[in-house]
């Protein structure tokens, strides 16, 4: 059998890549239908979760390259022409369906990747290369648009693969001819086939069915970052001697033995505060915090379920303490309340004045054990007890008499 192609033979080549994506496709469908679908409820459950999304995520990205020496091969090699040239509508419905799956083997796995890349925590792919994508930064919106378009083309890939299935045995079955025989190993009686010219008007359809797709996909909100759990409590304003212009509340968590860093977008703080005093106590902190506002990336809709933050219950943290003046900076020493725990906590924490502006850097660790979260995660075999918790911000006084 000859490796490369011929104007009415397959190649050895061509065939491996063809047999190869089949192969692989067929594996992933099931894979990602499976994984939807497990609950994760205890350690194991989950852990068996992110294993198989692991599975079809390594495979997604193996298709991709498969992909790509695929179609350059095919660009390098004579195609075997159609056996039903003559059947004008059938032709050209074949030709159409053959670019939406090559478009399709594309740009499935590379909208999955990039969502991927995108987001953070949860299912690593397996490969050294590590988890990012150069100029593709982490942000929910381009993981909702990515995650939307991959959701709306692998319909597109399902379809094109069973039109192209169907096509195959209706001309094995009723047109008894050799399309599906020549495309297998070994030797064939595949007969003749007469050269057609590549058309364009199967590559506008193809860009028309991909265009029409992702345009229900919008219609539908694929594209929009959503969240199945509650809506962050709304805050009120609290009056404070420094108002907090801007900073971050932070939280990384380890799962899997990959970190996984998220932010609070909704808090506030009323601080009193005099850094004059350094013998005794120098101020006070009063911290509230919106639990629903925490973007956790893949796994934040988790985080925010009964088992870990339940947000249902308790939308809300308070931290209150007191401002102590130590050797190398300052510590806050007070109590979280959390899920309904209260629990002593130090934050120590660094802080540069110039004149009414202060900037401060803390950062402390949490055991999640004390506040009751991922209590169904008694081990760290996919959640760590603890958790690293970083607080930035840059405050001005307000009250200067």
């Amino acid at each position: 059998m000859a490796i490369a192609n011929s104007i009415d033979r397959f190649g050895s080549v061509s065939k491996t890549f063809h047999w190869l994506t089949a192969l692989l496709i067929l594996s992933l469908f099931p894979l990602g239908l499976i994984a939807n679908a497990m609950a994760y409820d205890t350690s194991e459950q989950l852990a068996q979760k992110a294993w198989l999304f692991s599975l079809h995520k390594t495979l997604g990205v193996t298709v991709f390259f498969v992909a790509i020496a695929r179609i350059t091969w095919a660009i390098s090699q004579p195609k075997p022409g159609l056996l039903n040239a003559d059947r004008r509508i059938e032709s050209l419905a074949a030709e159409t369906v053959h670019w939406l799956l090559y478009g399709s083997l594309v740009a499935v796995p590379l909208s999955g990747w990039i969502h991927h890349a995108a987001t953070s925590g949860f299912a690593p792919i397996w490969w050294p290369l590590g988890q990012n994508l150069p100029m593709v930064p982490k942000s929910e919106g381009i993981a909702a648009l990515f995650g939307g378009a991959h959701w709306v083309l692998t319909k597109v890939l399902a379809l094109s693969l069973l039109l192209h299935i169907v096509g195959a045995l209706k001309h094995h079955v009723i047109d008894k001819d050799s399309t599906l025989r020549r495309m297998w190993f070994g030797t064939s009686d595949a007969t003749a086939s007469r050269h057609t010219q590549m058309h364009v008007i199967p590559v506008i359809l193809a860009l028309t069915l991909w265009a029409t797709a992702l345009s229900l996909g919008a219609v539908l909100g694929a594209y929009t970052p959503h969240s199945d759990g509650p809506r962050a409590a709304a805050l009120e304003q609290v009056q404070s001697d420094w108002t907090v212009q801007s900073g971050t509340l932070s939280l990384t968590v380890t799962q899997f033995g990959t970190e996984v860093t998220g932010t609070f977008e909704d808090w506030t703080a009323a601080i009193s505060f005099d850094e004059t005093i350094r013998n005794e106590t120098a101020g006070t902190v009063d911290v509230t915090i919106a639990i629903g506002s925490l973007k956790l990336g893949s796994v934040t809709d988790q985080a925010m379920g009964p088992d870990f933050f339940d947000t249902t219950l308790f939308p809300t943290a308070t931290f209150t303490a007191d401002i102590n003046p130590v050797v190398d900076g300052y510590e806050a020493v007070g109590t979280l309340t959390l899920k309904g725990q209260s629990i002593p906590v130090t934050l120590p924490f660094g802080l540069s004045t110039s004149g009414d502006t202060a900037n401060m850097t803390g950062d402390t660790t949490l055991d999640r054990r004390s506040f009751g979260i991922g209590d169904n995660m008694a081990d760290e075999s996919s959640l760590k007890f603890h958790v690293a918790v970083k607080v930035e911000l840059e405050a001005t006084r307000t009250n200067t008499d």
